[in-house]
């Protein structure tokens, strides 16, 4: 019996061996790639167009122009729609209109006529009122490229191309249908990002462009990888040696040498780190849709809104009489029946107006229970600095800000803006899991590292580092291993 077990030990562990080798062999380079593109992401994001950027970009709203009332603009809506704002389109002011089903439209509050696709010499004249505009140039329309492959993009495609022509080599992209600038790149992000997030998220543009093939792509590579690592931490373990009595004939802990050594101390050093960057990346691709998104639905919003008809009754003039001088833009929208239009200043305040005290305490209170009218109960509290559910690390977040807890059997938080009653974002209990499970293990995204900057810094370098070492050696040794047959030599 227990010769049985010592040879299904012994079995197991061969087979242990092998699989390491192999899925190491198979995923080395993904390892590598990783790790050695995470440092350049630390210090240069992927390209995106930052609301200060967006916004920046507005010419102010040409008041004396506007005629149309936003009831008109939505005259042909059926109903509540998903989102509508008021802002300039080159020298024109117009209503911008998005709908639930992802597709929008463009209305002139000059005279209220549906306003076409964007031309090539449009977007030219949009691009011109961004502040670093020099010597705009057209390069061209696109239906995608590297960095709009998202399907984000997807409800503004095709875009137009525009080279700022400043000195950081900016280029603006310009939607053909609703002529607003969607995204923002600069030759130094173009550039990094050719060595962090693109090999880090394989983002090559034909199969990113098929989201769902992507998807699946990475969910294997990373559950493959997942698994090497796994069978190499366990590994590790059973062939350290640390008690004095049972160490190897040389009197060391590990009975490699070499490149072998180097492996197998840095695997049990830094493999809890290594494997916690492949489990959240994994995570990261939600698998098995076990994360809930972020948005809250349009039956919440609607009911949040409460706003049957959709129409806001709102004074154009009382809008322009609170507006500040360098008016960017409005956002009307509604809270528990009331209309509100968020006016957008360029310096970043945001002024509230112009119903019957739109966001009076009370009536947030009461539209926020209509959010989930099944839970049980709803409690509030004010958050006047971050958290580790709300923080700025990797996206600029308003405060002070309302977090709203319900007793539902999924745990629902929405916070909510006290000052303009917009929805920021939902969290459920699935949503708190992944922030553990990702933004934890992935960036370490804690506030004592973040306010002490340097040292989340030298953190993630050491990690970093560590899998490095690891994920090269790895490689450095399957290579050996597979030039052997061609080299005539025995296997080990």
């Amino acid at each position: 019996m227990a010769s049985a077990a010592r040879t299904l030990a012994k079995t197991g562990k061969r087979w242990l061996h092998l699989g390491h080798r192999w899925l190491g062999i198979v995923t080395g380079l993904f390892f590598t790639t990783w790790f050695v593109s995470g440092v350049v992401m630390m210090y240069v994001a992927y390209p995106s167009l930052t609301e200060p950027e967006r916004r920046a970009g507005l010419p102010a709203i040409a008041w004396d122009a506007v005629r149309v009332s936003p009831d008109a603009a939505l005259a042909d809506e059926p109903g509540f729609p998903r989102a509508l704002s008021l802002s300039m389109r080159g020298a024109e002011p117009v209503y911008r209109v998005a709908r639930w089903d992802g597709s929008r439209r463009a209305v002139s509050a000059v005279d209220g006529r549906a306003i076409g696709p964007a031309s090539p010499d449009e977007a030219l004249a949009i691009a011109g009122h961004d502040p670093r505009s020099l010597r705009p140039a057209y390069r061209d329309t696109l239906a995608y490229d590297l960095w709009t492959v998202h399907q984000r993009y997807d409800a503004v495609r095709p875009l137009h191309r525009i080279a700022l022509g400043d000195a950081d080599g900016t280029e603006l992209y310009v939607s053909q249908p609703t002529g607003a600038v969607v995204l923002d790149t600069t030759a130094h992000e173009r550039f990094w990002n050719w060595f962090g997030a693109v090999p880090h998220w394989l983002y090559v543009a034909p199969l990113r462009a098929q989201a769902a093939l992507w998807r699946t792509v990475i969910v294997w590579v990373s559950g493959i990888a997942m698994v090497g690592a796994v069978t190499g931490f366990v590994l590790g373990l059973l062939r350290m040696r640390m008690r004095i009595a049972r160490r190897y004939r040389s009197g060391a802990v590990t009975p490699y040498r070499g490149l072998a050594r180097w492996h197998h101390l840095g695997g049990l050093i830094g493999g809890l780190a290594l494997l916690s960057f492949i489990v959240s990346g994994w995570l990261s691709m939600n698998p098995n849709r076990w994360f809930s998104s972020s948005s809250p639905s349009q039956a919440m919003l609607e009911r949040y809104a409460d706003a049957p008809g959709a129409r806001t009754g709102l004074d154009r003039a009382a809008i322009r009489q609170r507006a500040c001088t360098d008016a960017a833009e409005v956002r009307f929208t509604w809270l528990g029946g009331a209309p509100l239009a968020v006016i957008a200043c360029r310096d970043g305040r945001e002024i509230a107006c112009c119903g019957t005290a739109p966001v009076a305490p009370d009536r947030l209170d009461a539209s926020a229970r209509r959010l989930v009218p099944e839970a049980r109960s709803m409690t509030t509290s004010r958050l006047e600095r971050e958290d580790f559910y709300w923080t700025s690390h990797h996206r600029a977040r308003r405060l002070p800000v309302l977090r709203v807890v319900f007793d539902d059997p999924a745990a629902t938080w929405f916070h909510i803006d006290p000052e303009t009653g917009e929805i920021l974002n939902r969290l459920d209990r699935s949503g708190r899991v992944e922030r553990w499970g990702f933004d934890l293990l992935h960036t370490l995204d804690l506030g004592i590292l973040l306010r002490h900057r340097p040292a989340w810094d030298g953190v993630m370098l050491l990690l970093l580092a560590a899998g490095s070492v690891i994920a090269g050696s790895g490689v450095a040794m399957g290579w050996r291993r597979l030039r052997r047959p061609a080299a005539g030599s025995r296997p080990a």
